[in-house]
């Protein structure tokens, strides 16, 4: 895992062999933040990271200089992992760890995000809920935006604020914006 841009750039964090996390390739990521940065002020934003897995993405806005990042992962050997590099990186202030269950959090999250990037596992469950779930509870502030990596089988372009959908090899983005008000 490395991180691609930002003032942690080109820092390299290997999790352990045995993670079961499918990590955002590099070059999906690297992708996916060139056509954020043409509409982000990366240091006016905070963000939600969902499903951290191994805080890739996390790591990545905070190396971007977010006020704020909040990432949720309630695997235990993933959230350790994402907690040592976190503190290897200095950063205890920039982002915030929750080691708890995605819809838990949801579900009582009142705060809403300038940027919310959600990576569920592809074969969860309820992973269509995660979005409807995200614009029930209005996350997402006004001219904000919201991620959601998934597998080709998954189409979310009849969903609310669903502006495009981005392919970077196996890797999907469907990309929603939140008009302002």
């Amino acid at each position: 895992m490395r991180i691609i841009s930002g003032k942690y750039k080109g820092r390299r964090f290997d999790p352990p062999k045995s993670f079961k996390a499918r990590p955002t390739t590099d070059f999906a990521k690297e992708n996916l933040f060139n056509v954020l940065n043409n509409t982000i002020e990366w240091e006016e934003t905070s963000a939600l990271d969902l499903f951290g897995g191994t805080g890739g993405i996390s790591f990545e806005l905070v190396s971007r200089e977010c006020t704020r990042v909040v990432c949720v992962e309630k695997n235990f050997n993933h959230a350790s992992f994402i907690e040592k590099t976190k503190t290897a990186l200095g950063i205890e202030k920039e982002m915030m760890l929750l080691k708890m269950d995605v819809f838990s959090y949801l579900e009582h999250c009142k705060e809403q995000f300038d940027l919310i990037f959600a990576d569920p596992p592809y074969d969860l469950k309820n992973f269509i809920d995660v979005p409807r779930l995200i614009f029930e509870k209005d996350l997402i502030k006004p001219g904000g935006t919201f991620i959601l990596e998934h597998s080709k089988e998954y189409d979310f372009s009849d969903q609310p604020l669903f502006e495009t959908k981005r392919v970077y090899g196996s890797v999907n983005f469907s990309i929603f914006r939140k008009g302002d008000k």
